[in-house]
């Protein structure tokens, strides 16, 4: 770390969690010598922790941008990822043709801190409910002999379809490879950031809790899988009591 922010100008972090995102920050701001200005943070951290990274990198005179990214390896590889970008529209207009290079979706959610990982923690509360809840219908309609493609194409052409049956289902569960490069992990994290930060606000988080505790249970029991395993977990465990 100490190296990368004495020879680059604008660092970007992609790390797993908060805690390694504070960590990253504080390295960079203790470094010396230091280059590193900006520091754009493509994770999903959440709210709180990309404030604390953010309080260390000012307190060093450096910049941070909150700018977590949707689109998975595929959209990393084919440079189309979605990215949720909250900061001074002036670091973000100097900061476009870099990003550009990676995101070929930007989007300048709002300048304050926090509001990026807002925008990111709302996506993947839904992109996760999506999942969840296509593994339990389709689960319904193999218990009543109905063929797993033939229902992705009836939700597809659909009020059903989402991403989960327009994109996972089709391309990663019914050709059983589950390999769309997302941990169940991960998911789960992202779920329960929302619906923490949700309960902190005071309001109530129905779906949220549900959901939370659905990839919970995913990630207990198969622990290192692939979000798309969610549902061989939901068919398996539906019947459970």
């Amino acid at each position: 770390v100490t190296e990368i922010a004495g020879a680059a100008a604008v660092v970007l972090l992609s790390l797993p969690d908060g805690d390694a995102s504070i960590a990253v920050a504080r390295d960079i701001a203790a470094a010396r010598p230091r280059r590193a200005g900006v520091v754009v943070d493509t994770s999903t951290i959440g709210i709180d922790a990309a404030r604390s990274a953010a309080a260390a990198l000012d307190a060093a005179g450096v910049a941070y941008v909150d700018a977590p990214v949707s689109g998975g390896v595929a959209g990393a590889e084919a440079g189309t990822l979605a990215m949720m970008i909250a900061a001074e529209a002036a670091t973000v207009e100097l900061l476009q043709p870099m990003l550009a290079a990676i995101a070929g979706n930007r989007f300048h959610v709002g300048a304050t801190v926090g509001q990026g990982q807002a925008m990111k923690l709302l996506n993947n509360f839904l992109s996760g409910t999506a999942m969840a809840a296509t593994a339990e219908a389709i689960a319904f309609g193999l218990d009543h002999g109905l063929d797993m493609k033939t229902m992705l194409d009836v939700l597809n052409a659909s009020s059903g379809q989402n991403t989960a049956t327009s994109d996972k289902y089709p391309r990663r569960v019914l050709t059983g490879t589950y390999d769309a490069g997302f941990a169940t992990r991960l998911i789960a994290k992202d779920v329960a950031l929302y619906e923490r930060r949700v309960a902190a606000s005071g309001a109530r988080s129905a779906v949220g809790a549900a959901v939370r505790e659905q990839w919970r249970r995913a990630d207990a029991a198969l622990p290192g899988s692939d979000f798309t395993r969610i549902f061989d977990y939901v068919r398996d465990s539906r019947r459970d009591r």
